[in-house]
Parts: C-alpha cells; structure tokens; sequence
C-alpha cells in the first residue's frame, strides 16, 4: 500500500523529508522484484547488442575517486537507441524506453535511484551485476541482432507509459514544464475529466500523485472514513461496496471516485475494493482539490443582467502572448453574449485569406470572418443514379440540394425509382412512392437487411445510411412479417481471390487509399457536427460521411467474406499474409482508415476462429500482425493509436469511427445547455476534435506513392462484394473448420 504521511513519523523530519520517502515508496511499487520473461529477454538482446556494436560502452568507470563496474552512461544508452531505430523520435521517448527495463530490473542504476535520467548517470545491465558476467556468443550476438528491431519496438510501445509513470512519481514541485506538459496531455485522454476546463487540467497536472497496488481486494478506503483524496483509475478496476448491500457497481480505466465526499466536506459513502492486481491510481489529495475549486471561482467572471448569468468568463494565463499575460475564455453564455464578447475581442489577421472560402462582412465595430458552408463544390448540380449495389464512385461533395434517383422495392421484390432531395425524410420519401403508385394505403418504409430495421418517419438521408447490402422496401404494416431479401442482398457464393491475387499488396493498397481519400476529402467539417447532435435537427445532409463510413464497413467486411469463401486450407493462408501485407502498405500510406478495417476484419470471430489456417501462418506474419492489434488497443482511450497519429504528418486518412466515437462521448458526456447557458466549454472540445480532421487534410494527397496505377486494381477496389450477414458469415466459417469436440 501506498505510504501516507499519516503513517510516517514526522516528528524530526522536515515535510521535504518525507515527500522524499513517499516518493521513494511508489517508485519502488512498480519496480518488479522479479522481471518478466519477455522484458528479461529485451535486456538481453540490447546488452548483446551494445557489446556487438558498441563495446565501449559498457566499461568500468571512475567517479569521485570511486570505481563502478561494468556499467553505461545515461547519455549515451539515449545516444544509442536513437541511433539505431527509426521508431523513436526523440530522447524523452528514449528515456521512456530505459525505464521499461529499470522497472522491471533489467537495468539498474549504480546507487539505486529508480527513475532512468539522459544524464551523466551510471546504469548496470543485470548480467552485469555478477563479477564473471559472460560475454555473448556469435550465435547469440547474431540472434539478438535478428530481434533488434521487434524489442526496440515492443519498449517504444510500453514506454511512454513506464515515462509517464515516472514522472508523476515525483514530487510535484520538481516536475519539469516539459513533465507538465507530458501529463496534461495524458488528461486530455482519461474520461473522468473530459468536461474539465483547460485551466483545471493544467492544475491537476500539477498535483496529481501516482498510486498502485499489487492485489485485488486491497481495500482502499472504508465506508465513514474522512474524504482524504480524490481518485482516478489509471489501470484495473474496482468494486464499489456498501454496508447491506453489497457490490453495487464496478468501476473501471478512466472512471474516477471519491470527490463527492471532498465537495460536499462528508464520510466517505461506500467502500472501494480492488477488483483485480497491479491497479493505478491518480490521487488528488483534499489540500489540492480545495485549492484547485477556488483559484477557479476566484478566476471566472460572471456577467450578470436582471439578476441572472448571461455570460461567464475564465481568467487564464496568455503563453503565447507576450503583450498581455492574461486572456478571458469563454465558458458559458447566452448565444447573444458569446458573440458580444467575440465581436468585442476579435482581430482580423490582415494577411490571413482564403480564396472563394472565406466571406469578410465589414461593420462599423469590427469585422467579422464567417466560413461559407457552400463553396463550389458544394452548389453543384450532381444527379446520381443509385444502382442496387450502391456502387458510388463520389467525385464532388454531395450537396443537401442535390437530388437521387434510387429504388424502392415492394414485398413481392418489384420496384419504382424515385427522385427526391438527398436530405429527404423517410415521411417525404414514402410520400413519393405513394404517389408513384398511386396507393392510398398507409406505408411503412423498412429497411431491409440481416436485422430488418424500421425506419422512423424524421429519419434523414435515407440513401446514404443505409447498410452495404440493404434495400429499401414500401408495404402496409400487414405485410411486414412477409418481406424477404432480395437474393443478390445474400452476398457472393464464391471468393474472389483468383482476381486479386495476382495483384500486388502494393497496388491495391494504393487504389484503396486513393478511393479513401476521394471519400474522405467529400467529408464536410459540419457534417461530424450534423452526425453528432442529430442530422434531422439540422435539415442537412451527412451523405459523404456515411458513405465514408460505410466504406470501412465494406473493407472489414471484404476480409471475412474472402477468407470464409476460401475452401482451402493453404489458399487461406496465402489470404492471410496477402491481407497483412496491405494492411502494411496501407499504414506506410498513412491509410489509418483501411489499415484499421483490415485488422479489424481478421479479428472477426469468423476469422480468428480459423485455428488450423492462423498455425500455418510465419511467424513473421504473425508478428507483424501482433504489432498492429497493439496499434487497436483501446486502453487509456486508444492511446497507441493517438501516439502513432501524433508521429504523422498529413495528408492522412484517420480512423474515422474513433473521430465519431471523440465526438459523441464530448456530446454525451457534456451538457449542450448549464443553467440555461450555452456549454461554450462543451463545444471548444468538439472543435478539437474536428480540427483534426482539418490537420489531415491540410497538405493535398500526392499520386506519387508508387509508380503504377492498374485499372483493373481500381476497379476492384471500388466495387467488393461482400456478405454482411454476421450469422452467414459464422456458419461459413465453420464449415471450413468445425469445432473441434
């Protein structure tokens, strides 16, 4: 357990002292008494390694007229790693990386301290700490060498984490604004503290205390006791336990407790019970959470009028102005007011211009800059001919004026075409086959697919939502239990695999990525709004960004379709490394979109099941594979993913499921209206998260990726066909390989 200064004796220590022990005492709980094998194992190749390639470095060495055997310098172990992988890009990654070792043992420091330093320091493998320590053999010098490259890249994933750690186990006075900054940025990420201002954030990063313990049912605070802290779950989870009653709830990564009895100055409610091992903390401690609630009351203004909030402000500090330290931020407000105050405070950049974008409207008071929401683009007159595959090859953005031509079917699978507006409701779409039919019948329009969905009369932009394989069908409310699929809404009876695999992984994987980037550049910043708070709301279309969307369903479901449609053992296999080996290329072209749809297509339950077809795949494959689920791993809201984001520069296609999923936990997470005031705090935060949207496509996409361009390659990409029947696809998947009794 965590040492308290309750449980320290502080009668002859100075408060510095026993921050020191305290500090001391959780370092050392994550610091493993025994390393694990795979982490013993890195230790090993970058110490052959180093002795291979540098042996220099490790040596005896004098200081202070004291001898230290056989150990490295700090600097130089930094030196080393940068020099020898292209995965770390910079020195405090590296010092990251260090610390994954000197956690678990592998790499100690000589008078050991237990945080790895890029200083003049002295660190011993744990070879080394023997006086007979033997040197590595060719063989295995050559071994490690082979492994370099997946250890380097196994700790550059672990340790911004093991950095993290790190840091807030210091004392919050010697954190480093470049420290500061590191765990600010971990906030962003962690649920409990989304609807936080920036200036509450940048506080906690000042006093948060690092926390952890070693075994589930570790209490770590009793119903009735005094509220002393405030907690975060950085890693496990909890049970929450009242007298009586018993476990009411679990708590989990990113959930928080303990503040209600710190605001309202009471006994603790319940009891928290460790749920499982080796959980982390983030604590707040009372003193702080007190301090941190009133530099925030004493820092917000509240304009008043008849007695009752129209605007509040927040008094924050300016670091990216030198003339005025100060700024006010917006937290809340009347619409009236919000742009009062932005009319009052704006300044025009007199050299910022957007040709054809950008509307400048001139008053007496200021000028005021406005985004168009139709450019050309967007005004264009497009007809499209929906076919039953919506086969859509999208060239200009689709525009809320632009009118379909699609097919609505009937129960016995005849069907009228219809023309209406993109946007149309599902009750303006009914309306017009009603009239096409000249029915006087009350319809329902259904769509039909596996789940056989009925839509709701506001239901917005009907042909862009609807599923890969889905129809529309019009009937009376009778004869709904006796509609049927269409037969080609089943899906294809045979793989396609002779046709693409004699393509190369490269080419496709660049087709796809330019048909992406066709999608993904149609995609208006409004519609992510119009997504998130309701398009029906809006009366706009977010027809380019469920087509965008649908596209990721179309390649995840292209994996599960090819791989269960393939009857042979060794050709499912062959499909396999044919997938990785695109999903590579479409990494390599910073194609996130498709990369996660592929990988997510091989973690199907229809195809990871396939034991016999995934043994036969190399190690090699399987490996890279390996390195790419790390890159889906959602802890720590998908952190690994957001890190490798951070690393790349645009054009991208980002994973656009996970910019829906930021938006809607902003949106749910976060009232739109407090005390009848708009939450300008609530919509800051959906505007980060469209800007990187912006970011990615702030450099044009480049043809340039590879030399050749097939048209059969593009052909392919853009017209898959896929079954889109989870159940189909599970019974396939069995029949290739049933389950084993």
């Amino acid at each position: 357990m965590l040492l308290s200064l309750r449980q320290l004796s502080v009668t002859v220590m100075s408060t510095s002292c026993v921050m020191c022990r305290v500090v001391y005492a959780c370092l050392s709980l994550f610091v493993s008494q025994v390393p694990s094998e795979k982490i013993l194992r890195a230790g090993k190749v970058l110490r052959n390694n180093i002795l291979s390639r540098a042996p220099h470095m490790i040596r005896d060495r004098k200081y202070h007229l004291k001898t230290y055997r056989q150990c490295c310098m700090g600097t130089e172990l930094v030196d080393w790693l940068m020099q020898h992988t292209s995965c770390v890009h910079s020195r405090v990654q590296a010092v990251g990386m260090w610390q994954v070792l000197l956690e678990e043992g592998v790499l100690n420091h000589v008078d050991q301290e237990l945080s790895f330093q890029d200083k003049y320091l002295f660190y011993r493998f744990l070879e080394d700490e023997s006086e007979d320590a033997p040197l590595p053999t060719e063989e295995e010098k050559k071994e490690s060498d082979e492994e370099l490259q997946d250890t380097l890249l196994l700790l550059s994933q672990i340790g911004p984490d093991a950095h993290l750690r790190m840091i807030l186990s210091k004392q919050p006075g010697q954190r480093t604004v470049d420290e500061l900054e590191i765990i600010y940025e971990e906030l962003l990420h962690i649920k409990a503290l989304s609807h936080l201002s920036t200036t509450v954030k940048r506080e906690l990063a000042g006093v948060l205390i690092f926390e952890s313990h070693a075994k589930a049912g570790t209490v770590l605070f009793n119903q009735g006791e005094e509220g002393t802290s405030w907690y975060i779950i950085l890693k496990g989870s909890v049970n929450v336990v009242i007298y009586g009653k018993g476990v009411v709830c679990t708590l989990h990564e990113g959930d928080d407790f303990g503040k209600l009895a710190l605001v309202n100055d009471a006994p603790r409610a319940a009891s928290i019970v460790l749920r499982e091992d080796n959980c982390h903390f983030l604590r707040v401690d009372k003193e702080d959470f007190n301090r941190i609630l009133r530099d925030v009351e004493a820092n917000t203004v509240r304009l008043k009028e008849h007695e009752e909030d129209v605007l509040v402000l927040e008094k924050t500090n300016n670091r990216s102005s030198g003339s005025s330290p100060l700024k006010y931020t917006v937290m809340s407000g009347t619409p009236e007011k919000i742009l009062e105050h932005l009319l009052e405070t704006l300044k025009l950049d007199s050299q910022f211009t957007e040709s054809g974008a950008l509307q400048c409207v001139q008053s007496e008071r200021e000028i005021i800059c406005c985004r168009k929401w139709l450019n050309a683009s967007f005004v264009r007159q497009r007809m499209f001919q929906c076919q039953c595959s919506f086969q859509i090859c999208v060239c200009v953005c689709v525009c809320v004026c632009v009118e379909v031509l699609f097919k609505v079917y009937c129960s016995d699978h005849t069907y009228s075409t219809i023309r209406v507006p993109v946007a149309a409701s599902v009750r303006e779409v009914i309306a017009a086959v009603t009239d096409k039919l000249g029915s006087g019948d009350d319809l329902l329009l259904i769509h039909l697919n596996s789940a056989g969905e009925l839509l709701k009369p506001s239901d917005v932009s009907i042909f862009s939502s609807l599923s890969i394989n889905g129809r529309l069908f019009v009937c009376p409310r009778d004869q709904i239990d006796s509609l049927t699929p269409l037969p080609e809404q089943e899906g294809p009876s045979a793989g396609s695999m002779s046709t693409f695999e004699l393509m190369s992984s490269k080419d496709l994987a660049h087709q796809m990525t330019l048909y992406d980037w066709e999608l993904f550049d149609c995609v208006h910043e409004h519609e992510l709004i119009y997504h998130t708070f309701g398009r029906q709301h809006f009366k706009k279309t977010t027809a380019n960004l469920d087509l965008f969307l649908r596209r990721f369903n179309e390649v995840q479901l292209w994996v599960v379709t090819e791989v269960c449609l393939c009857p042979t053992l060794s050709k499912r296999v062959q499909l396999l490394k044919k997938f990785i080996k695109i999903a590579a290329h479409c990494k390599e072209f910073r194609n996130l979109n498709s990369f996660f749809a592929i990988i997510m297509g091989l973690g199907n339950p229809a195809v990871c099941r396939l034991s016999q077809t995934w043994e036969k795949l190399p190690s090699k494959f399987k490996k890279s594979y390996g390195e790419f689920e790390n890159l889906m791993d959602p802890s720590r809201n998908h952190r690994a993913y957001r890190l490798t984001m951070a690393k790349l520069e645009p054009p991208i296609i980002p994973f656009m499921p996970l910019l829906i999923k930021d938006m809607t936990f902003t949106h749910e997470g976060n009232k739109t209206f407090t005390d009848r005031l708009v939450n300008f705090e609530k919509m800051r935060m959906i505007a980060n998260t469209v800007r990187i949207m912006r970011y990615c496509r702030s450099q044009p996409s480049s043809d340039s990726a590879t030399g050749k361009s097939h048209q059969d390659v593009r052909s392919y990409v853009r017209h898959i066909s896929v079954i889109d029947n989870q159940r189909t696809l599970s019974q396939l998947s069995h029949r290739l390989e049933p389950r084993r009794t």
